[in-house]
């Protein structure tokens, strides 16, 4: 983690998309890239996202103002059900299930499950889990042609 601070000093400089990076654990990658725009601490580093282009399914709310909350510090999640808490990990919650990309690293049991509140995962709103072996999450300047 580079951490909301430094992401947040780099992000306030202009226009920046959001590229994430997904593994499973056949070894199947894909990603997904959004334009965004991540508030201060005042905020909780809320962050506002438009999905532009990607190989998997978007899982993460659109044109919603997330707040970023951890265990001992919740933002706003869905009822009383403290996210980070009973999920592990802080990140930009709205609903609980949708994904989380800082949980617990665990390998999956036999036939590739694993306790999904607890791992890296990422779940579209109408589809089906991709139990992640690994993430990684990038910004880049509009104005940069690619990330290769």
């Amino acid at each position: 983690w580079l951490g909301l601070k430094k992401i947040y000093s780099i992000a306030s400089q202009g226009n920046y998309i959001l590229r994430i990076e997904l593994q499973d654990w056949r070894g199947n990658r894909r990603h997904i890239e959004y334009s965004f725009s991540l508030g201060g601490p005042g905020s909780n580093y809320s962050l506002q996202l438009s999905r532009m282009s990607g190989s998997i399914p978007n899982a993460l709310p659109e044109r919603t103002e997330l707040r970023f909350s951890t265990a001992d510090r919740a933002g706003d999640t869905a009822g009383d059900f403290n996210c980070p808490e009973n999920r592990l990990g802080g990140w930009w919650h709205s609903e609980c299930e949708e994904t989380n990309l800082n949980g617990k690293y665990i390998t999956p049991r036999s036939r590739g499950r694993l306790d999904r509140g607890k791992g890296l995962y990422w779940k579209p709103k109408k589809g089906r889990y991709y139990l992640l072996k690994s993430t990684k999450i990038m910004i880049h300047p509009t104005d940069l042609k690619s990330f290769d």
